[in-house]
């Protein structure tokens, strides 16, 4: 992967391509994460590509790429998330999790509080570490760890009742 980022870098428009094909079902998991609903994952998706394909001269270490790219997607769900919720009252949302996602993940997911479940994505869906989600969420690296113990001890409560 590293030379395919090399490449983009320098301008190959099809190392870029190759790079967004290995990449596109990190993007859909973690859009779907924040949004849950297709129309506006793929909106997400697409921001995220052209920006990318864009800014990516502006990468300076290439280890660094997926930590960047899916920061430039959480930007663009979180601006697309405000935009919904300006235009309709807030329902209760689900988290919608992609049909090929596996069921124990799903509804791992869906019973969490909502401000865990993008870090579990991150961390147990796309093996993240700590410092990454960190990096990517713009917060100290203890609060997601916090937040993942406290996701934890939620989920053994919800077990422990069920």
């Amino acid at each position: 992967m590293d030379t395919l980022i090399r490449k983009a870098k320098r301008g190959d428009a099809e190392a870029f391509i190759s790079l967004m094909e290995e990449m596109k079902m990190t993007l859909r998991r973690v859009a779907f994460g924040y949004l849950g609903n297709d129309e506006d994952v793929a909106d997400a998706i697409q921001d995220t590509i052209l920006a990318a394909y864009e800014h990516i001269g502006s990468l300076k270490k290439e280890e660094y790429f997926k930590t960047w790219l899916v920061r430039i997607l959480i930007n663009n769900c979180t601006k697309i998330w405000r935009v919904n919720k300006k235009k309709a009252a807030l329902e209760e949302s689900c988290l919608a999790v992609p049909a090929d996602a596996d069921i124990e993940f799903k509804e791992l997911l869906l019973g969490l509080p909502e401000d865990n479940r993008v870090i579990f994505q991150l961390y147990y869906g796309e093996q993240f570490t700590t410092k990454e989600i960190a990096d990517v969420l713009h917060m100290k690296e203890n609060t997601v760890k916090s937040r993942l113990h406290r996701g934890k001890e939620y989920l053994r409560a919800q077990m422990q009742q069920g």
